[in-house]
């Protein structure tokens, strides 16, 4: 029985919250997804937009029409850009904030967070420099304990789930109760969560399964075909369970919905940013041409380098993620990453 299966025994038996008053920072397509998620499942959510225009479109239009365009918001859903007002009271805070800017947003806001509430993570991404998961960014940041901290993994592409077409998520503490308390609050009857405690594997499939998308998306802009990213997606999840399993994370958790299933996902679809600047990558554009033209963070880019430098602390082999990092330095070029597929000295099957 997978971490998946288990957790949803636990979430089943467990009562559904009511009325929960929420918080959501950040108003990007995955954040207002996900502020969308938790309305639609009963509860009071504040989105938190850092420009006051769109906090406007948010709370008086219902829509979002830079991130979500054509999606209309529950009329539950309200903004504001002073963090003052979204915080106050809220029992639940969800942080859907660049993985990079992640500590700076905490220090301006750690003083206006309840005591009491429960910080979820919902980010994909290690903190460059210090190499830390964003679950540890925020026990450093706002000194709480490892219980009211959560952190929400899967195949969860925004645009797909903002149309409301049903998936899966994990939602991951180290407190079960905690978990399972989030992960009613993010339930409703398109979008169901599954609880685990292992918050490490959880992080780092959601992390690792970016870079692996972006090295799929290199092959595709080159012009390869399904072999060559079957075999990609495969050896890359071979990679991803060896890191994970090296920081203490469970080998059946990247076999999960926040490992494989959010892989394949994020692999497989046009709709992700890693794929696509992957893409962009194949098809020959320099790093920084890529960096222009996207109009949201790709977290797969900024991971590699922190992913490699943990990746050699603890001898773990990750030829894809390092080619990846090649042609990310200009020093490899896209046409010739398919060959690196193994994570053996020689072919051993799979």
């Amino acid at each position: 029985m997978s971490n998946d299966e288990s957790g949803y025994e636990a979430l089943a038996s467990a009562a559904r919250p009511t009325g929960a008053h929420v918080a959501v920072l950040g108003a990007g397509s995955w954040g207002t997804t996900f502020a969308k998620v938790l309305a639609d499942g009963g509860a009071d959510v504040t989105i938190w937009a850092r420009r006051p225009e769109l906090a406007r479109e948010i709370s008086q239009s219902k829509r979002n029409s830079d991130y979500l365009p054509g999606i209309n918001l529950p009329r539950s859903v309200w903004a504001s850009s002073r963090l003052p007002e979204v915080l106050d009271g809220v029992h639940q805070v969800y942080l859907a904030v660049p993985s990079q800017s992640l500590r700076e947003n905490l220090h301006i806001m750690r003083d206006l967070i309840p005591a009491n509430a429960i910080v979820v993570s919902l980010m994909k991404g290690v903190e460059k420099g210090t190499r830390f998961r964003m679950s540890e960014v925020i026990t450093q940041e706002l000194g709480i304990h490892a219980d009211r901290i959560a952190v929400a993994s899967g195949p969860n592409l925004a645009l797909e789930i903002a149309k409301e077409q049903p998936t899966a998520a994990v939602v991951s503490s180290e407190s079960l109760e905690t978990a399972t308390l989030i992960a009613l609050t993010a339930t409703n009857p398109y979008f169901r969560s599954f609880v685990n405690t292992d918050v490490i594997g959880t992080e780092f499939g959601g992390v690792l399964k970016n870079l692996i998308a972006v090295a799929i998306g290199i092959v595709d802009g080159v012009g390869y075909g399904e072999n060559t990213k079957a075999s990609i997606i495969t050896r890359g999840l071979a990679e991803m369970t060896d890191f994970a399993v090296a920081y203490g994370g469970r080998a059946e958790t990247l076999a999960g919905l926040a490992g494989l299933g959010d892989l394949i996902a994020t692999c497989e679809s046009s709709l992700s940013r890693n794929n696509r600047a992957g893409r962009l990558l194949g098809q020959g554009y320099a790093y920084a041409e890529v960096i222009k033209q996207m109009d949201q963070t790709a977290e797969g880019l900024t991971s590699v380098a922190p992913i490699l430098e943990l990746a050699l602390a603890r001898g773990v082999d990750m030829p894809i993620v390092s080619q990846v990092a090649e042609v990310l330095a200009g020093t490899l070029n896209p046409r010739d990453i398919a060959p690196h597929l193994t994570t053996d000295p020689m072919p051993q099957g799979e």
